[in-house]
């Protein structure tokens, strides 16, 4: 179904006015080839969308809706990106749990150097290390629990830090 706009339909308005649609595009993604894409993709955007209001200005409408396809194909590309791991080989698949295999074992090895250094504390320094840093626990509600003074814990901590 053709919109009927001012001076034909607005895909006629569009095929017409391709090479600058064409140039908006390539100022946002910055790459002739996508710039096709994009304005292929804003083509059949405007082919297949149901209007249901008259446009008045059909080139502006034409530029607008290239920009808005432009900038979802930018914005696509950057939250892909967090996800994607390139190598000298190409393009690798991300692994399960959203980082690469080099990271998670430097976190494992930083896990394991805290475990071993915690080993190290006394029991009850341990105890208020971890119920203050990954309990959530206060000083004072450690300190009530553990029979001394919040200054005493508070001192504990500092040592196990």
């Amino acid at each position: 179904m053709a919109i009927e706009v001012e001076g034909g339909t607005l895909e006629e308005v569009f095929i017409a006015n391709r090479a600058p649609l064409r140039r908006i595009a390539q100022r946002i993604v910055g790459s002739p080839e996508i710039a096709d894409e994009v304005t292929q993709d804003a083509y059949v955007k405007l082919v297949t969308g149901g209007f249901d209001r008259a446009i008045e200005k059909p080139y502006c409408y034409c530029c607008q809706v290239v920009r808005n396809v432009a900038r979802d194909y930018c914005r696509r590309q950057s939250a892909e990106s967090i996800y994607r791991i390139h190598t000298s080989d190409g393009e690798l698949p991300q692994v399960s749990g959203g980082c690469r295999p080099e990271q998670r074992l430097r976190e494992r090895q930083v896990i394991d150097a805290l475990g071993r250094v915690l080993d190290t504390l006394p029991a009850k320094t341990r105890h208020a290390f971890e119920q203050y840093r990954l309990g959530g626990f206060t000083q004072r509600e450690l300190a009530a629990e553990m029979g001394c003074s919040a200054t005493l814990i508070n001192f504990m901590i500092r040592d196990a830090t």
